[in-house]
């Protein structure tokens, strides 16, 4: 079933999406590169990464530092350098410029976040110090809920209001879009989000926004069923600024106020896009369970042909 919007329509999701996704990596980059150049807090930031409860995890530390790349990064060089690449690349998602090719690299660059995770999940395992004993893909449900806004802001475009379009003459939305397809990877993006922060609420390193696990599977059933989306987007998108508003403390600066709740922000904006534009029509609950199979998928096949 298509659900058609017009180029305009597909501008302001661009628009939206490119902001909200240039915003995370805008704060996460400018977050480390100004500890990474800070020679006082540069221990501190390697630290963060490096330790068993860190970021990167000794088979991938192997690699990048006695690998093949042996010799030519360390630890802080690496993380000075992907600062900067993520600070750059968001302020050119957020101004619409080479948006396609940022899309494309991010949307498979958060994966490799999810298994680069430290992870011990055997029972019984015996590790020095602590690390993450929730699977990776849980622990980082938010980062593969980005990665599937990123495939949509990737098949859109950098929309009309860019420097895509104000420089290379390319970028706009296309004319009358089947939002069917891309909203459906939306309120999949965002619903699986809460749904593992519903399910899995108190388990180590989970994020639950709100102290009722029910509320978040409701929510999450909502958005994946693909019924009543706007309604459970909406109140995703309060669950979400009621969250955000909470972890503002006017104890500490600015930025470490915004590096708390970045990945937030692509999500209250992705919400806001399903209030606005809905879900799609495609692969709802109801569908796939009145539907023949067979039908389903050759209508899968159409669509991929299309």
């Amino acid at each position: 079933m298509a659900q058609s919007y017009s180029s305009r329509d597909s501008d302001r999701i661009s628009l939206i999406l490119r902001i909200s996704l240039g915003a995370v990596f805008v704060i996460g980059g400018w977050w480390k590169l100004s500890r990474a150049l800070d020679p006082s807090a540069a221990p501190a930031l390697v630290e963060r990464y490096m330790a068993p409860n860190g970021y990167i995890n000794a088979f991938f530390a192997d690699f990048l530092f006695n690998g093949p790349l042996g010799g030519l990064l360390e630890p802080l060089s690496f993380l000075t350098l992907l600062s900067a690449f993520e600070l750059l690349a968001g302020l050119a998602l957020i101004f619409g410029l080479l948006v396609r090719s940022f899309s494309f690299v991010f949307a498979f660059l958060l994966w490799s976040f999810v298994v680069a995770l430290p992870v011990v999940t055997a029972s019984g395992a015996g590790v020095d110090g602590t690390t993450h004993f929730s699977p990776a893909l849980l622990v980082q449900v938010r980062d593969i809920g980005m990665s599937g806004l990123f495939f949509v802001l990737f098949a859109l475009g950098s929309g009309s209001y860019s420097l895509d379009r104000r420089l290379f003459a390319r970028g706009a939305g296309p004319e009358n879009f089947d939002w069917s397809r891309y909203g459906l990877i939306v309120r999949l993006a965002v619903g699986v989000v809460f749904l593992v922060g519903g399910l899995f609420a108190g388990f180590d390193h989970i994020k639950s926004f709100v102290p009722v696990p029910a509320l978040l599977v409701a929510i999450g059933l909502v958005l994946i069923s693909g019924h009543f989306v706007r309604f459970g987007a909406g109140i995703a998108l309060a669950v979400l600024l009621w969250y955000c508003a909470g972890k503002i403390s006017f104890d500490v600066a600015v930025w470490n106020n915004l590096n708390a709740i970045k990945r937030e922000l692509a999500f209250i904006a992705a919400s806001a896009v399903l209030v606005r534009w809905g879900g799609g029509l495609a692969f709802r609950s109801t569908g796939l369970m009145t539907q023949p199979l067979s039908a389903l998928v050759g209508r899968s096949v159409k669509n991929l042909q299309a």
